[in-house]
Parts: C-alpha cells; structure tokens; sequence
C-alpha cells in the first residue's frame, strides 16, 4: 500500500463559505479553530489571587491563574488544574464569571469565579511570584493582558450576587489593545 504524500491549499471546500486549507491529494480538510483559554479570578479573605508571569508572553506582568485547556477535560478541571500549575493552589470554583473573545488571538476565554480552599499557595514553573492583592492594591499598569482587568472587575461587580449571568468583553473591548491602564474601571 503506497502512502499519500499531503498536498494542502487554500480553497473553498464544497458546501463551505470561506478558503480553508485542503488536501488536493485525499480532500481533507483541515479546519482550524479557535482556542480555549479557562481560568480563574481567585479571592481569598477580601483579596485577589495574582500571578508574576515567568514566560512570554508578557513575561514579569501579573495575571489570574489561566491557560489553554487540554483535551479530555472539562472547563471546570482546566481551570483547576492551571491555578495547580500556576499558583500550586486548590480552588473551589463558585460559578462561570465571564466569557471573553479576543478575536486578533482566535481565543475564547472561560473565566471562573473561584475562591481558594486552602489559604496555601505558591509559585509554579510558569510563575516568578504570587500574592494577594487587596483591590486597591492591584497593580493596574502590570496587568499582563486587558482580559485580566476585565476579569477582576467583573468579580467585582458580582460580588454578594447568588445568580449572575456571565459576563462578557466590555463594549467596544477586542483585547487587541494593550495593558490596563493605571485603575481603569473600563479597560477597553
């Protein structure tokens, strides 16, 4: 049995409405999709969980702990599992807090609201430090990315609420633009 050698291009499969990249060889075609990014804006005593980036992108900015969701798991595990890989912390995870798009990136991100359930925690490969950051203590202006801002503010608008529906990007807001600016409420 002789082996096909893959021969993709751009083109518009059949029944289709945009070029994706196909096989002249056998016709398949390979989609690509967006990515799914889950995490968590974690408080504890009155504080926010955050995390000195230890890689680039935005290496030595601070961020929530979040990451790309794996195969074979649930929204929920993922963002478990990345405040384990990130912050060496167990979170309780309280409900889905906010459902942002950043369109420039293909990401879809799945953001919790969590609180720690031990006050333990610690830095993992992937971060330089962590601490808990009263709100007024943020450091707005090192937020590695706008989704970060975004996140902390939306906990704190549905903070005490019971029942909430997710929030999404602020009006306007792609996350295409750069860091928050210093306490900015709106960080579009």
């Amino acid at each position: 049995m002789a082996l096909l050698t893959p021969d993709f291009s751009l083109m518009v499969p059949e029944s289709d409405n945009r070029e994706r990249p196909v096989c002249r060889t056998c016709g398949f075609v390979h989609y690509v999709n967006p990515k799914i990014v889950v995490g968590s804006v974690v408080s504890h005593a009155g504080r926010f969980l955050l995390c000195r980036r230890a890689i680039e992108p935005r290496r030595g900015f601070w961020t929530i702990p979040a990451g790309y969701m794996e195969e074979h798991e649930t929204v929920v595990e993922g963002a478990r599992r990345e405040a384990r890989e990130e912050a060496l912390a167990e979170i309780e995870i309280d409900a889905l807090l906010a459902v942002y798009t950043i369109t420039r990136l293909s990401q879809v991100q799945l953001i919790h609201r969590a609180r720690l359930a031990r006050p333990e925690f610690g830095a993992g490969p992937e971060t330089l430090e962590l601490r808990l950051f009263a709100w007024d203590e943020i450091p707005w202006d090192s937020l590695a990315f706008p989704s970060v801002g975004w996140g902390l503010t939306h906990y704190r608008a549905a903070e005490g609420l019971r029942d909430f529906a997710p929030f999404g990007n602020p009006d306007g807001a792609t996350g295409d633009c750069g860091p928050l600016a210093a306490g900015s409420a709106d960080p579009a």
